[in-house]
């Protein structure tokens, strides 16, 4: 694992597929959590990528763990409204954005510079640009 990009005092953002593989304690996602935790970085994800991250492989108990330890930032109507105009802007609509458009808007209302880990880099540097560090797992 390369040194982060990532900047001491900003933000680790975790999309399903980051937050997935942080329960199932995936090599990488551990090793940026470390990096995050060693630089002072907020952990976070969207209450609506909870949606997304429940299925059979991921075990409850290690789930609750795994949230325990960041922060699950709710959907609020601001962020609703800014992942409107997100998607508006990037010309993207419907349901297979949207979840994506939220955790862009929890991204870019989050303390600066903020990372993401995403199983969809070209969609979530289609919603935030330039503005989040974006990097597939």
């Amino acid at each position: 694992m390369n040194r982060s990009p990532a900047v001491p005092g900003g933000t680790l953002v975790l999309d399903s597929e980051g937050l997935a593989k942080a329960v199932l304690r995936d090599r990488d996602v551990a090793g940026w959590l470390a990096l995050a935790r060693a630089d002072d970085m907020r952990v976070i994800t969207s209450a609506a990528t909870l949606v997304e991250v429940v299925h059979p492989r991921i075990k409850r108990p290690a789930l609750e763990w795994t949230l325990s330890r960041i922060a699950v930032e709710p959907l609020t109507e601001p962020i609703a409204r800014h992942s409107a105009a997100l998607l508006a802007d990037a010309g993207l609509h419907g349901h297979k954005y949207a979840i994506d458009a939220m955790l862009c808007a929890t991204a870019l209302a989050a303390p600066g510079p903020v990372t993401a880990l995403t199983s969809d880099p070209e969609d979530l540097a289609a919603l935030c640009g330039s503005r989040v560090t974006v990097i597939k797992v």
